[in-house]
């Protein structure tokens, strides 16, 4: 349980995006602004996790670039434009890192570590036991792991998934709780 860590001002957070910060598309790929939406949680939480964490990185897989249904351009704007809004509300966002890759086996698509190390590559400073994982899927468990960090397991759109679990350390609800629970 993450309530027996010291969290200091020397943490990193990282973030899962889909089913963490945002609403999940079911079946489908978040392609494009308008179909972006906060969970209010979300947006409720970012400010008290900008004010206990040195830096908050998002790392999110985004297959759909890769199969030619989104571009770049359209993942950045999505990521310009939730950015801008949560550093409006008081929150910020350091780095976002995406993977497009189709291969499941790529080393920068979770589960793999690959966005973790080049996080740590833009931050030097990062030390992954200092680090925690906040994701809705296994898959953002086994990353976490795989890069030695602590785990969170959101619980917003997969409640189903068996806790307590080796890969998570900790399980909640919503971001809110989990902020409101450091």
């Amino acid at each position: 349980m993450l309530g027996d860590l010291h969290i200091t001002e020397d943490w990193t957070l990282f973030l899962d995006r889909d089913g963490v910060i945002n609403y999940e598309k079911k079946g489908d790929y978040i392609r494009n602004w308008s179909e972006f939406k906060f969970y209010p949680e979300s947006l409720a939480a970012l400010p008290l996790l900008a004010q206990k964490f040195s830096k908050i990185i998002i790392t999110t897989n985004q297959k759909g670039i890769g199969k030619g249904w989104m571009t770049d351009a359209d993942i950045t704007l999505i990521h310009d434009n939730m950015t801008q809004y949560i550093i409006e509300l008081g929150g910020r966002i350091d780095a976002i890192f995406y993977c497009s890759d189709l291969d499941n086996a790529s080393y920068n698509r979770k589960p793999q570590p690959g966005m973790a190390f080049q996080a740590k590559e833009k931050f030097p400073s990062i030390d992954f036991t200092k680090s925690i994982m906040v994701g809705n899927r296994m898959s953002d468990m086994e990353f976490g792991r795989n890069a030695g960090m602590h785990t969170v397991y959101l619980a917003t759109t997969h409640p189903e998934a068996p806790f307590p679990d080796t890969k998570i350390d900790d399980r909640y609800d919503h971001l809110f709780q989990f902020a409101q629970a450091i």
